[in-house]
């Protein structure tokens, strides 16, 4: 790869996420009451991100109630100074039983490459406490040298 394709913000976006396991929602209730949590996720895309919680956590509730949020993936453990994030807004809702086996595939596949257990479909759907997630992103950004957001294309 060049250092123009690797230095994109595609590019950085495409690295961050790569390198990372962990996203964080950024959620309100129907109100408008602000919530923040932490959640392991996949990723298709830029476009597509995906987890697992159950649904009467808040952040879940919120989603079902108001279903735009933002979301962050960052690497905590760079230095002071050095750190990149990649930005989303984002409408989310559980995955459709239509969807369900495409995503969770994708899902899993994260899953099995980290050395997880594969979520079977049986345990995230019908009456099961859990359900796959996915926010789909309407914006993407990086930051660029004067921590100004870039966008990153999406196709």
């Amino acid at each position: 790869m060049s250092s123009t394709a690797d230095d994109s913000p595609t590019g950085v976006a495409r690295r961050i996420i790569d390198a990372n396991s962990y996203a964080t929602l950024a959620t309100a209730d129907a109100e408008g009451r602000p919530w923040v949590t932490p959640v392991w996720f996949a990723e298709r895309d830029l476009r597509e991100y995906l987890w697992v919680s159950r649904t009467e956590r808040r952040h879940s509730q919120n989603v079902a109630e108001r279903a735009e949020l933002a979301l962050v993936v960052f690497d905590s453990t760079a230095a002071a100074g050095s750190a990149n994030a990649v930005y989303v807004e984002a409408v989310a809702a559980p995955v459709s039983d239509t969807d369900l086996d495409d995503l969770l595939a994708v899902f899993n596949a994260k899953c099995e490459a980290s050395g997880l257990r594969a979520w079977p479909r049986s345990k995230v759907s019908g009456h099961e406490p859990f359900r796959l997630y996915r926010a789909t992103a309407s914006q993407v950004w990086v930051l660029d040298e004067h921590e100004h957001r870039v966008p990153v294309g999406l196709q």
